[in-house]
């Protein structure tokens, strides 16, 4: 281990470490600091010049105006990088036709040489959504919408590479997730409850009225309570568990020798009478009368307001944004506005963002601790560098424990410092900082190896790196100029006391940097 990543380790252990968060009023905040803050929370931090706009504009304005994405112009860079990207625009059906599974003959068996090149095909489907999510976060000018697409899918988490989700993933973030990011609770509800992604992974795909072997599989009916809407502990009972799913019998999508369906709804859900339990159930107190699928929808309307998912998707919301810690009292409001407007996530999080204890966050020690990909965009959004292919990022972010759609369990990657603190961890993210700060990120076929062959791409790979103009070592007056005055004496002197090569990699690697 060489000296200066001695030396950054030992400053972080020493700085890291928080003290007892207290309450800072917005008023003790200069106008750059107040920037800053927002840049950090709402945004993947500031790139060049972002600080400057945003005092320029007035923080409440630009909060404003984050939550009304359409209203800002969008950075042409997101057109240009997402037009090749055409896996994302397809329907569930088209990508299982093109992408899917080969469907044998009637009386044959599956070829396994013919299955093992769909999936090699399918490899595509991946890789386009890691390089429209690295694009969109890293340029786009509607840094929430980016945001909140990342916070939802995780709170809808499915995992890329149970059976057929290599297939769909993509087509769960960009049309069931991003589009309703900003939109009302119980339309994302509905829209992941019913694209094949979720009901393949949860194995609702599989959930029927009792008929021989086959039955009631409680796997999404239990997530679908704890993990989504109410939350653990919040009430409810196995009963109501085994009640939902029985409401959710015949949730699916079209089996062998149902193919004519598909073309009637390309979303590729199908409501099955012949599997569904019509009679009438009992849920959380509630009747639910016998029926078809409209029963379903009925529970997810009980879901979507109840009082118990109002509560639990505001402490996510404001552990997320302010503190790994919530205060109860601040919970209680953001649920009151997510109740009183019926769920609207744009109106929920204005409440969250303009309540006085939003500032909370800044107080000394009180900051938010990054996650790897949090750390990893922020890192390259400062440098105010150009990736020719931003996949390349996927392979150090599997370095340090969290590469993107590969989380198994339905629960999703932590937002807390106890998670990702630590010295291993630490010494991921200084390598990535000197790395960067020398312009040498790996390639995309060192991210390939890394993450596992699921994200080998099916094209030559590309000598990708940093664009041409770029590829020169890190500025690090350019970059202190861009992060502000957040760094504390005794980073700063380490930074004066290293060598000009160096000091780019000691401010990306500062404690001050790895919080936000």
């Amino acid at each position: 281990m060489n000296s200066a990543k001695i030396a950054a380790i030992c400053l972080l252990c020493s700085v890291i470490p928080a003290a007892a968060a207290q309450q800072t009023p917005r008023a003790g905040l200069s106008p750059r600091e107040q920037a800053e803050y927002v840049l950090d929370r709402l945004a993947y931090g500031p790139r060049p010049g972002d600080v400057a706009r945003v005092m320029a504009m007035g923080v409440d304005a630009y909060v404003d105006r984050q939550l009304d994405p359409e209203s800002i112009p969008e950075n042409p860079r997101v057109a240009q990088e997402l037009a090749p990207l055409t896996t994302l625009h397809m329907t569930p059906v088209e990508l299982f036709r093109d992408y899917g599974p080969p469907r044998p003959a009637p009386g044959m068996k599956r070829d396994p040489e013919q299955v093992k090149a769909a999936r090699q095909r399918g490899r595509i489907v991946l890789q386009q959504l890691i390089a429209a999510r690295f694009a969109c976060a890293l340029n786009s000018n509607r840094q929430l919408e980016q945001v909140m697409t990342e916070f939802w899918f995780n709170h809808f988490n499915i995992f890329a590479e149970k059976g057929l989700d290599y297939v769909w993933i993509g087509s769960f973030e960009a049309q069931a997730i991003r589009p309703n990011a900003l939109g009302r609770f119980r339309d994302l509800l509905e829209a992941t409850a019913k694209h094949p992604a979720m009901l393949f992974y949860l194995d609702n795909w599989l959930n029927q009225v009792p008929q021989g072997e086959k039955g009631i599989n409680e796997n999404y009916a239990r997530e679908l309570m704890e993990l989504h809407t109410l939350g653990v502990d919040c009430g409810y009972t196995q009963a109501d568990v085994i009640a939902l799913a029985h409401i959710l019998t015949g949730w699916g999508y079209p089996r062998p020798g149902q193919a004519r369906f598909f073309p009637v709804d390309p979303s590729a859900f199908y409501f099955d009478p012949m599997r569904h339990d019509p009679s009438q159930q009992n849920l959380l107190g509630r009747v639910i009368p016998a029926g078809g699928m409209e029963q379903g929808e009925r529970a997810l309307d009980l879901l979507a307001r109840s009082p118990a998912t109002a509560h639990h998707i505001a402490f996510e919301l404001v552990q997320f944004f302010v503190s790994d810690k919530p205060d109860p009292a601040y919970v209680d409001a953001v649920a009151r506005q997510f109740l009183a407007t019926d769920g609207d996530i744009r109106a929920t999080l204005r409440a969250l963002f303009h309540d006085r204890r939003f500032w909370a966050g800044a107080a000394p020690g009180a900051r938010k601790f990054k996650t790897p990909y949090e750390y990893v965009l922020s890192a390259v959004r400062l440098a105010g560098v150009t990736l020719d292919d931003p996949r390349v990022l996927q392979g150090p972010l599997h370095q340090m424990g969290m590469p993107l759609y590969r989380y198994q369990t339905p629960e999703g990657y932590k937002n807390t410092r106890d998670v990702w603190l630590n010295s291993d961890a630490m010494a991921k993210r200084i390598d990535f900082a000197m790395a960067l700060s020398r312009g040498k990120l790996p390639g995309e076929h060192d991210a390939g190896r890394a993450t596992g062959p699921l994200l080998i791409s099916a094209e030559p790979p590309r000598p990708a790196m940093l664009a041409p103009g770029d590829a020169a070592p890190l500025d690090e007056p350019r970059l202190a100029q861009a992060f502000g005055g957040r760094l504390s004496a005794k980073t700063q002197a380490a930074i004066d006391s290293a060598a000009p090569g160096l000091k780019a990699a000691l401010l990306i690697a500062s404690p001050e940097f790895m919080q936000r």
